[in-house]
């Protein structure tokens, strides 16, 4: 049997032959896998990508869904020990810097670790609907194996939260917080998970949110307190037999 909506499940797709090498050696030189533990027990794990690197000090964007006190709750559990697992496979300890749980979105700084590459993101770059590929990518905390998979963006909106786009990329919850990107290398936003459809949150809501966080210094701080906000459930790990994944994956292309 195989487990479905695990923290440690890879991508279904391969690295796409035709993404550049460049592209590729940077990708996987500034994007990490994180991990948040309660007791010692791990709570979640998802991916990010450094935005920022001063000195000894880096900055990470990644899923405010890390350290929320469970996967739908409005509230952060500071009392949750964070790990990143770095591009080389070390382990190293992390501290939240920022957060929006409206929009979903952390902010992880490490110390004694210098980054050489951050993530390129511009506010002006636009991704045409259905005509250009881009590749989403994620690494998996437990084994660090670097993961990518292409498609395309489309005219849809998420049913999660209305800043919310959609591409067609197959990633996995091991994927949530991590970039995604243009064939060029160019940032283009952070990717989230549904059963349904891949959204993701443009750059240009990000690099609003982050200048926002620059604002407030480096205290951990909710950018917005709305009386109703938005959710973020995830479905739980279920046992599959191979051939029953199999049908689920071929159903939900059908679908899209």
């Amino acid at each position: 049997m195989r487990l479905l909506y695990g923290f440690e499940e890879e991508f279904a797709g391969d690295i796409p032959d035709d993404l550049p090498l460049s592209v590729y050696s940077h990708a996987s030189q500034c994007v990490v896998s994180l991990a948040s533990f309660r007791g010692g027990i791990r709570v979640f794990a998802c991916t990010g990508v450094f935005i920022k690197c001063h000195g000894n000090t880096g900055r990470i964007l990644t899923s405010a869904s890390l350290v929320r006190t469970s996967d739908d709750a409005n509230e952060i559990d500071y009392s949750l020990e964070i790990k990143v697992c770095l591009p080389n496979n070390h382990s190293i300890k992390g501290t939240l810097q920022h957060y929006n749980l409206d929009c979903n979105v952390a902010v992880v700084s490490i110390r004694d670790f210098y980054c050489r590459h951050i993530a390129e993101y511009k506010a002006e770059v636009q991704v045409r609907p259905y005509m250009e590929l881009v590749v989403a990518i994620g690494r998996v905390f437990k084994t660090g194996k670097f993961m990518a998979t292409n498609g395309v963006v489309t005219r849809r909106r998420s049913k999660l939260y209305t800043d919310l786009k959609v591409s067609t990329c197959k990633i996995t919850k091991a994927g949530i917080g991590g970039p995604l990107i243009s064939f060029h290398g160019n940032f283009i936003g952070m990717n989230f998970f549904d059963t349904e459809q891949t959204p993701y949150l443009p750059a240009d809501r990000i690099l609003m949110l982050l200048r926002e966080f620059d604002e407030k210094g480096s205290v951990a701080d909710d950018a917005t307190n709305h009386p109703n906000p938005n959710r973020w459930p995830l479905p739980k790990p279920i046992w599959h037999y191979p051939s029953s994944v199999v049908r689920y994956y071929e159903t939900r292309r059908r679908k899209q």
